[in-house]
């Protein structure tokens, strides 16, 4: 079941890669890449205390955020989003306010701090149903799906990454 909810994210994310958007250019903070708002290095929470925060975090629920990681994957085709570690085995997807900044996409396993909301969002039974409907799955792959998803999101309007 996480694989199919894992390729249909990734196939949405890979076409949500086709807009397009003018750049910021990227500057320069201390031994930091800043993309995006102006961020400092001061003041981000762990990885584990954003995961630790996520998990008491209901869907309608917004925290705005500041926390220090490490980046998993980026987007091949633009830098148009990322994954960042969480610990746990878990992750978070990371993508830029108004689809207005990028990051190298050769950024993964690179420090990052990252600015912005984080959030959780759960997409129903229903529609994990009709995404593998759609990837063309098997009707016994279709019935073995019969609990929502739970993903952890992260709008990111602040990026730092480590040189």
């Amino acid at each position: 079941m996480k694989n199919i909810i894992c390729v249909i994210a990734a196939v949405l994310l890979v076409t949500s890669c086709n807009k397009k958007v003018e750049v910021k250019q990227e500057e320069k903070v201390g031994s930091y890449a800043k993309f995006g708002d102006s961020i400092s290095p001061d003041g981000a929470i762990s990885k584990e205390d954003l995961l630790t925060k996520y998990t008491s975090l209901k869907p309608t629920d917004t925290l705005e955020i500041k926390v220090a990681s490490k980046i998993v994957d980026v987007c091949q085709k633009k830098g148009c989003w990322m994954n960042v570690d969480l610990g746990s085995g878990k992750t978070a997807l990371v993508r830029f306010k108004d689809y207005g900044f990028f990051v190298p996409k050769n950024a993964s396993e690179s420090e990052v701090i990252l600015h912005g909301k984080a959030f959780v969002e759960v997409t129903p039974i229903s529609d994990l149903k009709e995404y593998a409907k759609d990837a063309g799955k098997s009707q016994a792959a279709i019935d073995s799906i019969v609990a929502p998803e739970t993903n952890y999101s992260f709008m990111a309007d602040g990026v730092l990454i480590k040189k």
